[in-house]
C-alpha cells in the first residue's frame, strides 16, 4: 500500500486530507511541525510527501531543501499564500506541485495519484535502462535479480557480481586474474581458481547446456567473455 507523510500544523485540515487519502486506499502519517515531518521523513519510506508551507518552527521551503539533499519523492506544496514569487521559491527549492488552500479533497486526492503515477513511470523507466537483457537471460542491476526465460535463479553475491560485470562488458575477455582483482579486490595474489568455481556455478543456473554454454564463453589459454 502507498503511503504519504502529511507535514501539517492544521490538524483539521491534515485530518481532512489524511480522511480523504485513506479512502482512496492510501496510508499516511501526520506532522505537526516541520521538525518532526523532517524527521519521519528521512527516517520512513513513503510514496509522497505533502508539505504545508507556514509550520512552526523550521517552515517549508527549509524543509522542502533538505529533503531533496537525500528524496526523490515528488514533494506536493499546501498553502494558502499565492504569491507567485512563494510558487517560484517553492519549485526552486525542489517542490513539484503548488496546491492552494482552500482545496477541493478531490482535486488533491487526484494530484497525488497523479504525482506518484508520474513518479513510478520514471523510476521503471531508469530502472529498465540499467537492466541487462541477452536472449532469454534477464540481469535486473538495481534488484540485483537474475532471470532465466522469466524464471528467476538465485545466484550468491559474488556470483552476481561476476555476470553482471561480465554482461556490462559483452564480447571482452577477462584474464583470471583481472575478474579476481575486480570482484574480489586482490591484486593478483588471490587463488584464481576462485573464478574458475564461479564461472562453473553461474553456468549450472542460467545456461541451458553448461557444458556448451550460450552466455559465459571461456576462451581457453586467456580468460571467460560474455557473448552478446
Amino acid at each position: 500500500m502507498q503511503r504519504i507523510l502529511i507535514i501539517e500544523d492544521e490538524m483539521n485540515i491534515a485530518v481532512l486530507e489524511q480522511d480523504y487519502l485513506e479512502v482512496n486506499g492510501f496510508e499516511s502519517d501526520i506532522a505537526t511541525t516541520g521538525e518532526e515531518g523532517l524527521r519521519l521523513a528521512t527516517t520512513n519510506l513513503y510514496n509522497l510527501i505533502l508539505l504545508d508551507l507556514m509550520l512552526p518552527g523550521m517552515d517549508g521551503f527549509e524543509i522542502c531543501k533538505k529533503l531533496r539533499e537525500t528524496l526523490v519523492i515528488p514533494i506536493l506544496m499546501v498553502t494558502a499564500r499565492k504569491e507567485d514569487i512563494d510558487k517560484i521559491r517553492g519549485f526552486d527549492r525542489g517542490a513539484d506541485d503548488y496546491i492552494l488552500k482552500p482545496f477541493n479533497p478531490n482535486e488533491l486526492v487526484a494530484r497525488v495519484k497523479a504525482h506518484i503515477s508520474r513518479y513510478d513511470r520514471l523510476m521503471n523507466r531508469k530502472h529498465k535502462q540499467n537492466d541487462i537483457q541477452a536472449g532469454g537471460l534477464l540481469i535486473q542491476s538495481d534488484s540485483r535479480r537474475v532471470f532465466v526465460n522469466d524464471e528467476e535463479k538465485t545466484l550468491t553475491a559474488k556470483e552476481f557480481d561476476l555476470l553482471k560485470f561480465l554482461a556490462t562488458n559483452p564480447n571482452i575477455v577477462f584474464t583470471k586474474e583481472h575478474l579476481m582483482e575486480r570482484i574480489w579486490g586482490y591484486d593478483s595474489i588471490g587463488d584464481v581458481n576462485t573464478v574458475t568455481v564461479h564461472i562453473r556455478k553461474i553456468r549450472e543456473k542460467i545456461e541451458r547446456d553448461p557444458s556448451n554454454p550460450q552466455f559465459v564463453e571461456t576462451i581457453w589459454g586467456v580468460g571467460y567473455r560474455f557473448k552478446k
